[in-house]
């Protein structure tokens, strides 16, 4: 019988989403990875520097291998890197009971929120949030389809996927035909209390209520949802629960975009990761004088060592 696992990949001091193609092949790798492995998946969320993933599956270790694995090549291929993508080993958190799996599913949805870069769940594309409840929440808009003999431009000839994966003109395969949205409607129950889920804050009642599911598992909170993630600051996440993060400042997918754009017109370069540790730095002092963007972003979007 399939267990529930929370499943996080870090990129360490990376990025592993560079651009929006990159998101649209992440999920495409997850999705295959779960129809590939038997596996089902639940919610997801897609960060420019880590992955987290509520899936059921007997076997965590093989679907991740069957998630990164493929996702690595491509990345390495397209920006001419080598090696390992992330973290040696990913992050798995078995969830069992319901209060449990509610509050797993919860944190997932919410992590944009929690690392500032989107005021609501809803307001993140790169998410689950708004593939459930889609039509009592007013989610009417469907992107056209394509073809699926144009899939293979967008997951490679190799491929295998079940004819019920969708995928849009954008080249990404559907949350809706992917994930088992079914489950996560009757787990919430209505989209009342699938909303109050989204705007609930961090509390010890969260601890509090998973204790009734006896499953002798400490409880799923910010901590151990993101004791997967390299870097990453409690106090902050709670803060930006309250919607108080700057939602002006230029993002990593734009800027990742903007400084590979870069390294092909000025430099003639594949990627930044083509560019000598010379001319990243000349960026990286004209990014933090010009346009004062914090150290850290900088060092990442370049994959400046420290």
């Amino acid at each position: 019988m399939k267990k529930t696992y929370h499943l996080c990949l870090s990129a360490k001091e990376e990025v592993l989403f560079r651009d929006l193609e990159d998101y649209h092949r992440g999920f495409n790798c997850f999705a295959i990875a779960l129809y590939k492995t038997g596996s089902t998946g639940l919610v997801e969320a897609f960060m420019a520097t880590h992955t987290h993933e509520l899936i059921q599956t007997n076997d965590p270790k093989e679907f991740m291998f069957c998630f990164r694995n493929p996702y690595a090549k491509y990345f390495n291929n397209k920006y001419g890197r080598n090696g390992k993508l992330g973290e040696e080993m990913h992050f798995t958190l078995e969830v069992v009971g319901h209060h449990h799996t509610i509050a797993a599913a919860s944190y997932v949805l919410r992590n944009s929120v929690h690392h500032g870069v989107a005021p609501l769940p809803y307001t993140y594309p790169h998410c689950s949030a708004n593939a459930i409840f889609r039509k009592e929440l007013g989610k009417f808009y469907d992107e056209p389809l394509l073809s699926s003999r144009s899939y293979s431009r967008f997951v490679g000839r190799s491929a295998e996927y079940p004819d019920s994966y969708k995928m849009t003109e954008s080249g990404v395969f559907t949350r809706e035909s992917v994930l088992d949205i079914p489950q996560m409607e009757a787990l919430y129950g209505t989209a009342r209390a699938y909303n109050f889920y989204m705007s609930r804050k961090s509390s010890e009642e969260w601890d509090g209520e998973q204790q009734r599911d006896a499953n002798g598992l400490p409880p799923v909170n910010l901590y151990s949802i993101e004791s997967g993630v390299t870097v990453h600051d409690i106090a902050r996440m709670t803060f930006f629960e309250n919607g108080k993060a700057d939602y002006r400042m230029i993002s990593d997918i734009e800027l990742c975009t903007e400084l590979d754009q870069l390294a092909r017109s000025r430099y003639d370069r594949q990627s930044v990761y083509q560019l000598s540790l010379k001319e990243k730095q000349d960026i990286a002092e004209h990014l933090h004088r010009a346009r004062h963007l914090s150290e850290s972003q900088i060092r990442r979007c370049l994959v400046l060592p420290k």
